[in-house]
């Protein structure tokens, strides 16, 4: 899925010149749906991650590149861009955007490694990181507004799988009626939108970095931890030892409001109903025939049953 821009090695050396890298050596990587990734190795054996933006034009691109420097420097662990001998943080590559950081050491965790303490850290960094708003420059609404969901759904309609089409329609009257139910109101700024577990790199105990803000946007910070808790806490179901730890680690450092707390269901809800869509436009429609897709958009519909029955209720009460 992530390689849907081939970079020849002839191709990528004088591009790799104009941010210092001698380069030896450039292999595609299977990591993320959206973006061509690469490992590059240099003639010391350094290595280093590059990135060609599929779908974020220049400025959604350049916006992403500025947060991380500016989260770096509030203190927020990310990777920041390597500058180019033109002082930028990117080089155009056609009609792309192409980007090169540090390779940072790290693992990713499976669902079967996350432990409450991994949780817990987690939510302070997250808490963290929205504390870190007033360190940034102010960014947009984003790409997966409810408005944008609802467009993606009109264009499975003319999917050939029944099952997808009936899944769209499903999933439209959610988007509308939870929508809805949204409070005005609630404290927002800086939001990750897309915390999943490989985007967050582990050395032992600790966070190495936050990774991948493309999704990043301006909205309700109650929404992101939604996300959070939905990625990292959901087996086969809530997990209540990973749930309340996440919650007790993000309220260390930033409390939840009462207001927030009685958002958090229709928030939980839309954040089910945003990834079961990508899911099916990203991967359902695009996967070859005969094959199945590589993430399974009906694993968010389990979770948006369970918020839709009531199963954050009992964890939502501050700490």
């Amino acid at each position: 899925m992530a390689k849907l821009s081939k970079l020849p090695l002839a191709e990528a050396r004088p591009l790799l010149e104009r941010f210092g890298i001698r380069l030896l050596s450039i292999e595609p990587l299977e990591a993320g749906s959206v973006n061509s990734n690469f490992e590059l190795r240099d003639e010391a054996q350094n290595r280093f991650f590059a990135r060609i933006y599929e779908e974020q034009g220049r400025r959604g691109a350049e916006a992403e590149l500025r947060l991380l420097g500016e989260l770096s420097r509030a203190g927020v662990p990310t990777v920041v861009p390597l500058h180019s001998a033109e002082g930028v943080t990117f080089a155009e590559l056609g009609d792309k955007v192409f980007a090169v950081f540090p390779w940072v050491e790290g693992a990713i965790h499976c669902q079967r490694a996350v432990t409450p303490n991994a949780c817990r850290c987690l939510g302070a960094a997250l808490a963290r990181l929205h504390q870190a708003t007033s360190a940034v420059t102010p960014l947009g609404e984003g790409r997966f507004r409810v408005v944008d969901m609802l467009k993606r759904l009109d264009a499975v309609g003319s999917a050939e799988s029944v099952e997808l089409r009936r899944a769209a329609d499903s999933m439209r009257e959610k988007a509308l009626r939870h929508s809805g139910r949204r409070l005005e109101g609630l404290p927002q700024g800086v939001v990750h939108g897309d915390l999943f577990r490989d985007n967050v790199l582990w050395r032992g105990d600790a966070i190495a970095a936050l990774l991948d803000f493309e999704s990043a946007s301006f909205g309700p910070f109650v929404y992101d931890l939604a996300v959070t808790i939905l990625a990292w806490c959901y087996g086969a179901a809530f997990e209540p030892e990973l749930l309340t730890a996440l919650l007790d680690g993000y309220q260390s450092e930033r409390p939840l409001s009462d207001q927030e707390l009685e958002a958090f269901d229709a928030e939980a809800a839309l954040a089910c109903v945003r990834f079961a869509t990508t899911r099916i436009t990203d991967f359902s429609l695009r996967a070859p025939p005969g094959q199945p897709p590589a993430r399974d958009y009906r694993r968010f519909l389990h979770r948006l049953r369970a918020v839709e029955a009531g199963a954050l209720r009992p964890f939502l009460c501050k700490s």
